[in-house]
């Protein structure tokens, strides 16, 4: 019986082991495994952060510019955007969060709603447990902030039918919350290990405060000054120089991205009024600790097996049509009769695309050179590799900006960026047979329970 996974929650840290376990119907023996949980987690506080639906995001936008609900609807049509869709959508994903609020406070849990926006370190101290709403984007930025490896984070797909929610609890239990709840407190649950990556950064002109790309995009000059604003406020003015590495508080669950930020999301818009906003990235690169090797680039992507699956994986995947026309120049330059059937060439893509997707538990990191510029001054000797200490790149970027990571920004205008490996514990609720594992992980406990 093929495993299927009914329930995915992650508790993240720095250290963690993978340990897995399965669930058997009442009338079957349990079968035992060497770490096994305790007892079940049950939280006294939960903060439940919800996504900004696309409906909220161009209310935001253009009530920032003054426009009527009226003169709204007619710009979205314009835009080939209806207005009744997106607030169908959006009224389907509150109805969702409803679900999951009512859920938690019926089993005697307090609630925290928290938008997007307002998920910061604050909310993350105060919750036992947090529950993402949304989709995978919400997962991994809510997943970033969570340092320790005693909260949980539960993935909620609040829109199956417009979001994958690969990360999130399989789709039925987006208004089945209670059951998976139950599941939780009882602890029928298997612990897997997820690699993170840990970020150092540093050089001139840095600003440590992370930048949310989603809700900059609301308005950039009113952003912009809030965030300057924001930094300032923290730590009197950007710094000018750091002496030694600093370690974000952010971690990165599928992939960073270091380069040009109109590298990463060049705006539309901007490219047909002014085409020199789409620059390289210049950079060097040193894996290992080894040799720098000059690149210029649209940028640095580094993932972890969690995210091997997701943008890394598009940056590297080969076409069948181009498999096909690199057998057949082997197949005239080798003298060798390759067969060229529909069927081996979709054999031998799949195999190479496969290749590229590895464990969520695997301790190495995937470097991937984005569409590389080889000429006399620059070379790219190796497009793309794994790492098991560390992946630097140092360089002076034109556009005020370093590393992108789970919809994070952080802006230098010259330094060096180090990204190493990081554990993190997570919870994986399955069917089927349990999996060998020789690492004991280190479960979460519940909560104190307090008097009056």
């Amino acid at each position: 019986m093929a495993l299927r996974s009914i329930l995915n929650s992650m508790c993240l840290g720095n250290r963690a082991a993978c340990c897995r376990f399965p669930l058997h119907p009442p009338h079957a023996p349990v079968r035992r495994a060497s770490c096994q949980p305790r007892s079940g987690f049950k939280p006294e506080k939960v903060a439940v952060v919800t996504k900004t639906t696309r409906f909220e995001f161009e209310l935001q936008r253009y009530r920032y510019a003054g426009l009527a609900e009226e003169d709204l609807k007619q710009l979205l049509a314009l835009k080939g955007s209806s207005y009744s869709g997106l607030l169908e959508r959006h009224d389907i994903h509150t109805s969702n969060v409803e679900h999951v609020v009512r859920s938690l406070e019926r089993a005697g849990i307090e609630v925290q709603l928290v938008k997007r926006g307002a998920y910061n370190e604050e909310v993350v101290r105060w919750a036992d447990a947090i529950v993402s709403a949304g989709g995978d984007g919400t997962m991994l930025l809510v997943a970033s902030k969570v340092l320790s490896k005693d909260k949980p984070v539960v993935g909620v797909n609040t829109d199956p039918e417009r979001s994958e929610g690969h990360l999130c609890l399989p789709v039925r239990y987006t208004r089945a919350f209670p059951e998976a709840l139950d599941k939780l407190c009882r602890g029928e649950f298997r612990w897997l290990w997820r690699q993170r990556i840990r970020l150092h950064l540093e050089g001139t002109g840095i600003n440590p405060t992370p930048v949310d790309l989603h809700e900059q995009q609301l308005s950039l000059e009113q952003h912009s000054q809030a965030h300057r604003s924001d930094s300032q406020q923290r730590s009197g003015t950007l710094h000018q120089s750091v002496s030694t590495p600093s370690l974000l508080p952010v971690r990165g669950l599928n992939e960073i991205f270091i380069g040009e930020s109109l590298s990463s999301s060049p705006s539309t818009s901007s490219m047909l009024t002014c085409p020199e906003l789409i620059r390289a990235s210049y950079y060097e690169i040193s894996v290992e600790d080894g040799p720098w090797e000059k690149q210029k680039s649209s940028g640095l992507s580094i993932c972890t097996g969690t995210g091997s699956k997701a943008w890394s994986y598009n940056i590297n995947k080969l076409a069948e049509q181009a498999v096909e026309e690199v057998l057949k120049i082997g197949r005239s330059q080798a003298g060798m009769d390759v067969p060229l059937s529909r069927e081996f060439i979709e054999k031998v893509t799949d195999e190479y695309n496969q290749s590229l997707v590895f464990s969520p538990d695997d301790r190495r990191l995937l470097f991937s050179i984005r569409e590389p510029i080889v000429n006399r001054v620059f070379s790219s000797g190796r497009q793309r590799g794994f790492a098991s200490k560390s992946v630097r790149a140092r360089s002076v970027w034109t556009c005020r900006t370093g590393p992108v990571l789970t919809g994070l920004s952080l802006c230098a205008t010259a330094g060096c960026v180090c990204a190493r490996g990081a554990g993190t514990p997570a919870w994986w609720w399955t069917e089927g047979r349990p999996s060998s594992s020789t690492t004991e992980p280190s479960p979460p406990s519940a909560p104190v329970r307090r008097t009056s």
